[in-house]
């Protein structure tokens, strides 16, 4: 066994250099004594906004509640359908459920593990209404295809974009490309709060203003009540720190392409496939598909690297939407990805060192 130990993550190589600007934050919230819809958040707002290129952003509790505001702002709900990937994190799909409407599962792309304009067609019926792209992994879907797909059957185009901060497609950062986009600022996400965090990000300024008025509470004006909302808004607290880290990310999403362009230059084992290169991506995931995925698991955690799966049971077959009424077999991507895909440890921070020695067990594999 190695001396080395790489983690999947290591928060304090990110928080450490900025512990002083961290501190000065939660001072300046604590002498402040407001807690809730202040300056911390109004300031976050303008900046994410700004930094997606998008004229509005709205701070929300969490990011499936950034999806389920959105459908709820969109007026999507019971009798509508809303088509999504078969492979992506369940929030996608319960924000869908959760506003009365019907997830249609799509399957991925294999060489991508995104779904496609093409693929995404083919589900499309009278019910449709909108189409929940995710862009998993940190890579940004075809979304030029989809917003022609989109624009010609009159849907709403949603972004899931919890994995994607950072990252780019011709020119333009996750976020900007449909009527709407979901963000969680999760602490393990790429940018990550210190604990739950979401946000919404529009150029519709209707859009922005029925997220912002469902979210607390379905109102306006205090007492005076337009819609039965519910209760998720960004702290003054996550927005203070989540500020301090927002001028960072661009700076932390090129070391996590440099360190992952060192993974892909040195994986060289046949068993070991690797994804379709995309320059753009933000990197959030690293994964590698590998059939023989749990000896691989074990092989790099005796020689102490730390990796994580993500997903390992994909939607149509979970429990919980077993009432959707798909079988196995019925997508055979996801299914696919669901049983090969291995996370491994990227952060910034990771020494090129660790990197080699990751890359080097995989190749003895």
């Amino acid at each position: 066994m190695s001396g080395m130990r790489v983690p999947y993550t290591d928060f304090g190589k990110m928080h450490d250099p900025l512990r002083a600007e961290l501190d000065a934050a939660w001072k300046r919230v604590m002498d402040r004594e407001w807690f809730i819809g202040g300056e911390e958040d109004e300031a976050f707002e303008q900046a994410f906004a700004a930094y997606c290129g998008t004229k509005y952003c709205v701070g929300v509790g969490n990011g499936l509640d950034a999806l389920r505001l959105i459908l709820l702002a969109a007026k999507i709900g019971e009798g509508d359908e809303v088509l999504v990937p078969a492979n992506t994190f369940i929030a996608s799909v319960l924000a869908i459920s959760y506003v009365g409407a019907t997830p249609v599962l799509v399957d991925p792309d294999p060489e991508t593990a995104l779904i496609t304009p093409a693929e995404a067609a083919k589900h499309i019926t009278s019910r449709t209404k909108a189409i929940m792209v995710v862009h998993l992994y940190g890579r940004i879907a075809e979304m030029e295809g989809f917003e022609k797909l989109a624009g010609e059957h009159g849907l709403f185009l949603l972004e899931d974009a919890a994995q994607a901060h950072g990252a780019v497609r011709n020119g333009k950062k996750a976020g900007s490309f449909g009527g709407g986009a979901g963000f969680s600022f999760y602490p393990g996400k790429n940018l990550g709060a210190m604990g739950d965090a979401g946000a919404v990000v529009t150029d519709d300024p209707e859009l922005a203003r029925r997220v912002r008025m469902l979210g607390n509470y379905g109102s306006e004006k205090k007492y005076r009540h337009e819609a039965q909302g519910v209760n998720s808004r960004l702290d003054e607290l996550q927005a203070a720190l989540l500020r301090v880290k927002l001028p960072h990310l661009d700076a932390w999403t090129a070391e996590r392409r440099r360190l992952a362009a060192l993974y892909a230059g040195e994986i060289r084992n046949p068993r070991i496939r690797l994804l379709k290169k995309d320059p753009g991506n933000g990197y959030h995931i690293f994964p590698v598909l590998c059939d023989d995925r749990e000896r691989l698991r074990t092989e790099l955690a005796e020689e102490g690297i730390q990796t994580l799966i993500h997903y390992p049971i994909p939607i149509h077959l979970q429990e919980a939407y077993r009432e959707l009424g798909y079988r196995q077999g019925d997508f055979p991507a996801a299914e696919m990805l669901a049983a090969t895909e291995l996370s491994l440890p990227l952060y910034p921070g990771m020494t090129e060192e660790q990197v080699l020695h990751v890359a080097s067990v995989l190749n003895r594999h």
